[in-house]
C-alpha cells in the first residue's frame, strides 16, 4: 500500500491546492481529525484534508476528491462524512483515479491496485474493470458538473482534462 511517506508531500499539497484545498500534516501517531475510517485514513473538515505520513495515498485522494466534487458553498459544512449519494461516491472514485496520474510515483495503475487491496468493491470485481468498462455514469456526472472535460474521442479522458475547482 503506497503511503504519503513514499511520495513527495509537497507535490500532494500542490495538487490539492490547485483545487482550492489545503493538506494538513498531522504528527505521527496523533489522531487524524475528520477521519471517517479512523487512523491512518485521511480526514476532511471544510476545505482541509488531514493526513499523516502513514496515510495511504488512495485515502488522501479519495477524501480530497469528495471535496472537489462538491460546490464550494457545500465544502464549508463538511466534517468527516462528505458523501451525499452513490452517484457522488462513484464520481469521487473516478476522480481519485485520474488525480493519481498527477502525482509523481503514483499513477492510476498503482492507485487502482491499492484500492483493490484496501477493499473497495465494484460489481465487475476490480477497480480497473469498473474504471475501464463500467464507469460511464461516474465520468458523465463529473462532465455534467464541469469538473471534467467532455471527451472528444472514445478514449478515457487524460488527467489534464481535470478542471481546477472554481
Amino acid at each position: 500500500m503506497l503511503r504519503l511517506v513514499d511520495i513527495n508531500w509537497n507535490a500532494a499539497a500542490a495538487l490539492l491546492a490547485r483545487h482550492g484545498l489545503a493538506l494538513e500534516r498531522i504528527a505521527d501517531g496523533a489522531p487524524i481529525p475528520g477521519s471517517y475510517w479512523g487512523e491512518p485514513e485521511a480526514g476532511v473538515i471544510g476545505v482541509r484534508v488531514y493526513a499523516r505520513v502513514d496515510t495511504p495515498v488512495h485515502s488522501l485522494l479519495h477524501e480530497a476528491s469528495h471535496l472537489i466534487v462538491l460546490p464550494p458553498e457545500r465544502r464549508a459544512a463538511i466534517h468527516t462524512d462528505a458523501s451525499d449519494s452513490q452517484a457522488e461516491e462513484d464520481a469521487t472514485c473516478y476522480l481519485q483515479i485520474l488525480l493519481a496520474d498527477e502525482l509523481p510515483g503514483v499513477g492510476r495503475e498503482r492507485l487502482m491496485d491499492d484500492m483493490d487491496a484496501w477493499g473497495y468493491t465494484f460489481r465487475l470485481g476490480s477497480t480497473r474493470a469498473w474504471f475501464e468498462r463500467d464507469a460511464d455514469d461516474a465520468r458523465m456526472w463529473l462532465v455534467e458538473r464541469g469538473l471534467l472535460a467532455r471527451p472528444t474521442q472514445a478514449t478515457l479522458p487524460l488527467p489534464s482534462s481535470i478542471k481546477a475547482s472554481r
